[in-house]
C-alpha cells in the first residue's frame, strides 16, 4: 500500500546525480550502424511506464497521439505496466536478456544506478546533451551515471514545507528561515499542542536521505571504487534538529502512509511538515474540506546547514534500453514528450522540464489559498542540492526506516538513522561485488 500511494502521487522513487559505478555497466548498441534510419524508413518505438493514467487525467495514449499525428515515419506505441516498481524492473532484466525489452522505460531514479550495473540500459550522451536546455538543471544531470547519460527527466519530487497560515497566523508563528528559527517555532507551537514537523518513520529513506543530501551527497567514486559517507554535516544537522525536538515533545512521530498522520492533520495537530511537491493532492485528500483556503506551501529555510538548498524525494526519467535499435529517434520522441508539460501535469507530475506552461491545477490553488504552488516546485526544482544513489539502495532504506521507528519511540536515536545507512551501504554494495574504498 506504502508503495502504491507513492507511485500513484508521483512515482516517488529517489534522485540520482552523477554516479561512477564498478561492475558491468551499459553498452552503447551500435548493431544498426549508428543507430540513425533512413528519412523514408518507417520505425515504431516502444515504451513502458507506470504513470497513472487515471479518470480525468490526459492518458499518456492521448499525448502520445500528438507525436503519431505529426510523426508519420516514427510511431510510438505505449505499454501501462500496473504491477509495482520493482516487478517492472524485474521483467526489464528478462526482456533485455531475451532480446525484447521496449525501447524506452520510465524508472525511478533510484533504480537508474542498479539498472545500469545490471547492463539494461543504452548510453546516449551524444543525443542527450542537446537537449539539455529543456529541463531544470538538477532533474537532467539525476539521469547520468559516470557523466554518461541514459535517458531524459520527466518528474520530480523536491522537498517543500507545506503549513496551515491559517494556524500559524492565530499562533503568531512564521516560516522559520535558519536552524535556530525552526527549533525555536516548534517549541512555541508545542506549548500550544500543535507540531510544525514530523519525523516520519516510514519516510526516513526518502525524506532524510534528501534533506542530508542538500547540504551534500553521502556517494561518489574514488579510483574506481566507492566511498560511502553519510556521516555529513548535512546528516549531522538533520539529527542535531529531531533529537532536539524529540527530546523536547515538539514533533509529529506518527508514520506518513499510517491513519494516524492523517489524524493529526485533521484535528489540527499538525500544522507543519516537509513534503515532496507531489504530496500536494495527498495532503489535500488526507486533509479533506476543512483545511481549504488554510494551507500554503513555503520554501525550506536553511535549516540543516544546507544553505537554503532543498533536496529530492521522488521522480522519475525514461531511459533508452540496452537493444534499442533507434536511440536517436527514441531521444527525439522523449525530449517531445517530456515536454508535454499540461498532460503530464495531469498525471499529477511535477515535471522536470522548463516551461511557462508548469500552471498550478484550479482545484490545487483553490485548497491552498489561491497559491501558485507549481512555482514553488519548480523553483525547489531549481535550488535543489546534490545526491547520489548507491545499487542496492533499497536495503539502505530499509535499515534507515527500522532505525527510524525507534528514533520515534524513544529506543534509539536519530543519529542511529545514519549509522545503520552507512553500515548497510557498505554491505549492499560489497553483496553487488562493487569495490568500496574504506
Amino acid at each position: 500500500m506504502v508503495a502504491k500511494k507513492r507511485l500513484l502521487a508521483g512515482l516517488a522513487s529517489l534522485a540520482v546525480m552523477g554516479i561512477a559505478l564498478a561492475g558491468c555497466g551499459s553498452s552503447t548498441n551500435n548493431s544498426e550502424g549508428n543507430g540513425e534510419t533512413s528519412s523514408n524508413e518507417k520505425i515504431t518505438l516502444t515504451y513502458m511506464h507506470r504513470l497513472p493514467d487515471s479518470e480525468g487525467m490526459t492518458t499518456v495514449d492521448e499525448i502520445i497521439k500528438g507525436w503519431n499525428d505529426s510523426h508519420p515515419n516514427i510511431q510510438v506505441k505505449a505499454t501501462k505496466f500496473n504491477g509495482k516498481a520493482a516487478e517492472m524492473s524485474k521483467k526489464l532484466q528478462t526482456d533485455v536478456e531475451a532480446g525484447n525489452d521496449p525501447d524506452l522505460a520510465q524508472l525511478g531514479y533510484a533504480e537508474i544506478p542498479e539498472a545500469y550495473t545490471n547492463g539494461l540500459l543504452q548510453d546516449v550522451t551524444q543525443y542527450a546533451k542537446q537537449y539539455e536546455k529543456d529541463f531544470a538543471s538538477g532533474p537532467f544531470s539525476l539521469m547520468q551515471v559516470n557523466g554518461k547519460y541514459y535517458g531524459l527527466p520527466q518528474d520530480t519530487g523536491p522537498l517543500v514545507y507545506f503549513y496551515n497560515k491559517t494556524e500559524f497566523d492565530k499562533l503568531g508563528l512564521k516560516v522559520p528561515t535558519t536552524q535556530d528559527e525552526l527549533i525555536a517555532t516548534a517549541k512555541k507551537a508545542a506549548e500550544s499542542g500543535k507540531q510544525i514537523l514530523a519525523l516520519e518513520p516510514d519516510e526516513a529513506a526518502n525524506m532524510l536521505s534528501g534533506l542530508s543530501g542538500a547540504a551534500g551527497g553521502w556517494y561518489k567514486v574514488e579510483d574506481n571504487k566507492w566511498v560511502v559517507n553519510t556521516d555529513t554535516k548535512g546528516s549531522k544537522a538533520v539529527a542535531k534538529v529531531y533529537q532536539e525536538l524529540l527530546d523536547a515533545k515538539a514533533l509529529n512521530t506518527n508514520p506518513r502512509w499510517d491513519p494516524s498522520f492523517d489524524a493529526s492533520l485533521q484535528k489540527g495537530e499538525l500544522i507543519g511538515t516537509i513534503g515532496a511537491g507531489w504530496e500536494a493532492p495527498l495532503i489535500m485528500s488526507s486533509i479533506g474540506d476543512s483545511g481549504k483556503g488554510q494551507w500554503q506551501v513555503a520554501q525550506l529555510g536553511d535549516w540543516f546547514d544546507n544553505g537554503g538548498k532543498t533536496g529530492p524525494d521522488g521522480g522519475s526519467g525514461v531511459v533508452v534500453m540496452k537493444n534499442s535499435k533507434h536511440p536517436k529517434e527514441a531521444m527525439e520522441f522523449l525530449d517531445w514528450f517530456n515536454t508535454q508539460v499540461e498532460g503530464l501535469i495531469s498525471q499529477g507530475l511535477v515535471v522536470a522540464a522548463k516551461s511557462d506552461e508548469a500552471k498550478t491545477l484550479s482545484t490545487w490553488s483553490e485548497y491552498f489559498g489561491g497559491q501558485d504552488i507549481m512555482k514553488e516546485f519548480i523553483t525547489a526544482n531549481d535550488n535543489m542540492g546534490d545526491f547520489t544513489y548507491i545499487p542496492g539502495y533499497s536495503a539502505v532504506g530499509t535499515a534507515m526506516n527500522e532505525a527510524a521507528a525507534k528514533a520515534a519511540d524513544g529506543s534509539g536515536k536519530v543519529s542511529d538513522i545514519f549509522s545503520a545507512a552507512q553500515t548497510t551501504s557498505i554491505d549492499s554494495l560489497k553483496s553487488k561485488n562493487l569495490s568500496v574504498k574504506e
